[in-house]
């Protein structure tokens, strides 16, 4: 079991996590005709704008209620009133996701209440699903963001089933957590359509961010769970849930409407996924298709083939908390030590970790803790301790945008396990110094700056 520490640092010096509010943005990209609306300043929410595009490298619907001095002193009903009217008439967005940042719940703004009166101000708004989720980015981080709007989303998109109808035996909710991609999406439909199941994600940023050519232009999100999908979850046969973050949403949609749940801590390595498919198998009814047992023994030949330069391997990683498990997990499975764990937020999971000591901190702690190490594991943001350390780094996690790809990255399921070992094993490998006759030469003449005494010396 890891020891958990806290930074005691005044002050973050080189942040490793990102707000709440980002992370609860970003889950709601992943619902169909959606426009996220951070109620505060223009600041927040183009920092989030930014990040997202260079990340995902696609065009990002975000909206702010614009908070200026004075309405932050005044009260914010006025600016969160004109930005949904404003949204809803001119975007026609099926779901308004609002997200609090930390200049407005300082504040103290009753956004519940301010939309009380916006639906009495305004009847013709009420086909519009208005999602609130209480965000500050003074405290948690993405991660956090991320859990409580899905939460919401269940409680406030999620119909409960009437008395007495019947679950729809191939249908499965996915509740993904923030550190999976669209890519992971993917690859878990195909695995749960692999056994004639029928999965409903949520959200879903595989069918908004996975990188297509949309055919025409939409202000609010493309693609993703639309809130009829979103409605009918509470027929669904089972709910899996990926991560640790997402056990309070998978709770919620239970008591609000009794479909079972399991929760994997990670979908990335062997057992886990062995795990998957035999709930998956159990759920159907059916055996494991030819496709999945062929990408297990391929798995299985990846590791033995793996393992030769993961083997003795010391490797820093500094993410979120589900991604430092997963990523930590699969590493150590593989021979690697974990020598250095730095996450942004507390979180149960951080106690499983495979390493002597998880530190909440920032990337300037984990610099510090990474000196003499083989590999550095995090986002982009850890290029420059990587230039500094010489260190070889391995990108991994949001956000990633000195790289090609990142949205598009697969981790889970046996070919993602597979692909993600070659994609480290090859980092690995190309550390590797073989000689060549030039390093001879060098090192003779290191020996006696090429003197022919020297020379002769050197090569008894």
């Amino acid at each position: 079991m890891a020891r958990i520490e806290l930074s005691k640092k005044a002050c973050s010096v080189n942040p490793l996590k990102m707000s709440q509010p980002v992370g609860g943005a970003l889950a709601f990209l992943g619902l169909n005709k959606c426009m996220p609306l951070l109620h505060g300043s223009q600041g927040c929410t183009s920092f989030g704008l930014v990040l997202f595009v260079r990340h995902f490298r696609e065009a990002i619907p975000m909206q702010t209620t614009a908070m200026s001095e004075v309405s932050t002193v005044l009260g914010g009903f006025e600016n969160v009133e004109q930005a949904i009217v404003t949204i809803a008439t001119r975007t026609k967005p099926e779901v308004i996701g609002i997200c609090s940042t930390g200049v407005t719940e300082i504040k103290g703004d009753d956004v519940d209440g301010f939309l009380k009166l916006v639906r009495q101000n305004h009847p013709e708004l009420d086909h519009v699903k208005l999602v609130y989720v209480s965000t500050p980015d003074f405290e948690g981080a993405f991660e956090d963001g991320w859990r409580k709007a899905v939460t919401r989303m269940v409680e406030q998109l999620v119909d409960t089933p009437p008395p007495g109808v019947a679950r729809e035996a191939n249908r499965v909710n996915i509740l993904p957590g923030s550190h999976l991609t669209p890519g992971d999406l993917d690859e878990l439909r195909d695995i749960c359509e692999a056994f004639g199941l029928e999965p409903t994600f949520l959200p879903d940023l595989s069918g908004s961010l996975d990188g297509h050519m949309p055919e025409e232009f939409s202000p609010t999100t493309i693609g993703g769970a639309s809130v009829n999908d979103i409605a009918r979850m509470g027929r669904a046969a089972f709910t899996i849930a990926v991560g640790e973050q997402m056990r309070d949403a998978a709770v919620a949609l239970e008591a609000k409407t009794g479909v079972p749940f399991r929760v994997f801590d990670r979908l990335t390595g062997l057992a886990p996924n062995d795990a998957l498919m035999a709930l998956l198998m159990k759920i159907s009814g059916r055996p494991a298709p030819n496709k999945i047992k062929r990408q297990r023994s391929q798995l299985l030949d990846a590791m033995l083939d793996g393992h030769f330069s993961f083997g003795g391997k010391t490797v820093a990683v500094g993410a979120e908390p589900d991604l430092l498990f997963s990523i930590a997990s699969f590493l150590t499975e593989m021979g690697a030590t974990v020598g250095a764990a730095v996450t942004s937020t507390q979180s149960p999971i951080l106690h499983k970790v495979p390493a002597e000591e998880v530190l909440v901190g920032d990337l300037e702690d984990f610099e510090h803790r990474a000196k003499g190490m083989d590999l550095l594991v995090t986002h982009s943001h850890g290029r420059q301790a990587s230039e500094r350390l010489r260190i070889p780094l391995f990108r991994y996690g949001l956000p990633t945008f000195d790289r090609l790809g990142a949205a598009h990255r697969v981790s889970v399921g046996y070919r993602g396990t597979r692909s993600l070992i070659f994609d480290i094993g090859n980092v690995f490998m190309s550390e590797i110094h073989e000689a060549t006759p030039d390093t001879w030469a060098d090192k003779l003449a290191s020996h006696g700056e090429g003197s022919h005494d020297d020379t002769q010396t050197a090569a008894h």
